[in-house]
């Protein structure tokens, strides 16, 4: 790990994939067989506007820092790393959730409150760095309580009363090429667009 990518100036675009291998088969009664055969990733690109050198610099330094494909870092990318939903304060897992699992018990959200998170919304369990998306919303009872549905399934079970960092969600990314380049303009202005794909 290598830090944290630098925070300006900040990419006017970021294009977010999940890539999660499957392989299908079919038969030529067109009976359809499919099972995935490793981890769901997300994966960025991530573009910035017309940068100066001095805008652009601490960015070109970060990435020598990388080492090409050797390292890792964290990344919260503009816009999607907040909550649609109304979610606030501390929320922490209610039960230890299994690896595999898809859904769990989620207590501290405001009381009886409606869409407190909402299908799309990122989060992350603390003390683990794999990144995933609630896709279903989520609403709280009279005791603060409800369900969270998420995809991919977790890798790492969680133990009980683990805090949800559903805030500037930051994503444990890595480059997904050795060469990395830059483009300067006739005006001098650096443009500069790089691919990532989450470290696991």
């Amino acid at each position: 790990m290598s830090g944290t990518f630098p925070s300006s100036p900040v990419a006017n675009s970021a294009s977010i994939s999940s890539q999660q291998n499957t392989i299908v088969s079919t038969t030529t009664s067109g009976r359809r067989q499919a099972r995935q055969i490793d981890g769901q990733r997300f994966r960025m690109t991530i573009s910035f506007p017309p940068m100066t050198r001095t805008e652009f610099a601490p960015i070109n330094a970060f990435i020598m820092k990388q080492r090409s494909q050797l390292e890792s870092f964290t990344y919260s990318p503009p816009t999607v790393s907040t909550t649609l939903g109304l979610a606030t304060g501390v929320i922490r897992n209610d039960g230890i959730v299994s690896a595999g699992a898809t859904t769990c018990t989620i207590d501290g959200m405001a009381n009886s409150t409606t869409g407190v998170f909402k299908a799309g919304d990122y989060f992350r369990f603390t003390g683990q760095t794999k990144v995933y998306m609630i896709v279903a919303d989520v609403s709280s009872n009279g005791s603060g309580s409800g369900t969270l549905t998420f995809e991919p399934p977790l890798r790492t079970a969680v133990a009980d009363n683990t805090i949800l960092i559903y805030s500037s969600v930051d994503f444990t990314l890595g480059l997904v090429a050795d060469v990395q380049e830059f483009n300067i303009g006739t005006e001098n202005l650096f443009q500069y667009q790089l691919d990532v794909i989450e470290v696991l």
